[in-house]
């Protein structure tokens, strides 16, 4: 399995690392691979990484990516938009010194800067979206249908890159369109009153299309990132992604009549930490990746979906509906299905 299937439920856009939402395929392992073909003689020096230290990276990832989604939530006097220029701007500024270094450029290889603009606006626009499925929607909800991204990308991965498309992944697939159902609870199938959220339902299903827009968009990204492969350096696709976003977001700001500075210190302060939270948090995603398999990886990486239900009944007290939980359910594993089935494809 490639490691950007296991961020796929990344965060903004991020799948992975994205998400992931942004490495692309078999970045995580090529430096490693490089230096063991290399160097046998100081890889047998070389202490071997702690057990499962890989996997408390990715733990920790999950848990730097629920805080950022709730400071996001939190931010409700900022629209989406501008919470994705904010976080742009931010990335921005540990970018460009780190191309200056590489001495990458800023364009890219001519044959790939089409792809590179395709990433960025669909990485850009998967990114406000998410941001305004968590204001818009309950926390759990909004971070439960990310989740369904692996299986976009595998269907998007068939279509384009006529990669192969099993039963299996028919299966995960309806899986996913189940726990979407129990999650959004439409009307003509549960009963005008079974949501238990009517007054504010018409807001709650504008949230539930942002946050299944992002799970298209991101599965779209992670396959343009496959695309590319390793003819793109990642700091580049990652400039693209920024400055793409920043203008996007800067011009839709000026349309939406939506631009304003946060009046609140509080909410700067939450815009710096989205911003510094979701950068660490793609950090320790890329290191889980680097010492540990991808599929162990993909499953804690679904421990985000529990950090969401424990930050929403805690912090804003509305615990989850059964539904909900059904949902869940059946968006986990089947995330996790999807993960385990291509890792154990790509191992025979």
């Amino acid at each position: 399995m490639r490691p950007e299937d296991s961020a796929g439920a990344a965060e903004p856009g991020e799948p992975v690392l994205l998400l992931t939402d942004d490495a692309p395929p078999g970045a995580s392992e090529a430096p490693a691979a490089a230096e063991t073909a290399g160097a046998p003689g100081r890889e047998a020096k070389k202490k071997a990484p702690c057990p499962g230290l890989g996997l408390l990276y990715t733990l920790l990832s999950a848990f730097l990516f629920s805080l950022t989604s709730l400071f996001v939530k939190k931010v409700q006097d900022v629209h989406a938009v501008e919470i994705s220029a904010f976080r742009c701007v931010f990335q921005m500024l540990i970018v460009i010194p780190c191309l200056i270094y590489r001495k990458t450029g800023f364009i890219g290889p001519k044959g790939q800067r089409i792809f590179l603009i395709l990433r960025g606006v669909l990485g850009s626009t998967a990114m406000i979206l998410i941001y305004y499925a968590f204001q818009t929607m309950p926390l759990a909800d909004a971070t439960v249908i990310t989740f369904s991204s692996p299986v976009f990308t595998s269907i998007f991965a068939w279509i384009f890159l006529k990669e192969k498309y099993s039963p299996w992944d028919a299966f995960f697939t309806l899986c996913s369109i189940t726990g979407v159902i129990l999650i959004v609870r439409p009307p003509f199938l549960f009963g005008s009153s079974s949501s238990g959220m009517e007054e504010g339902y018409s807001v709650h299903l504008k949230g539930t299309f942002a946050a299944i827009g992002h799970a298209v968009f991101a599965g779209m990204t992670l396959v343009i990132l496959r695309k590319m492969g390793k003819s793109v350096d990642y700091f580049l696709s990652i400039w693209y992604y920024v400055i793409i976003g920043l203008v996007g977001s800067t011009i839709a700001l000026f349309i939406l009549g939506e631009w304003s500075l946060p009046y609140c210190g509080l909410d700067r302060l939450y815009l710096i930490l989205i911003g510094g939270l979701g950068l660490s948090a793609q950090v320790f995603l890329t290191k889980g990746l680097q010492i540990e398999k991808a599929g162990p990886v993909a499953v804690m990486r679904t421990m985000d979906v529990v950090f969401a239900f424990i930050f929403q009944i805690i912090i804003f007290n509305d615990v989850p509906s059964w539904w909900t939980v059904g949902g869940a359910i059946c968006l986990v594993a089947s995330s996790i299905g999807a993960a385990i089935h291509r890792w154990y494809d790509s191992s025979k």
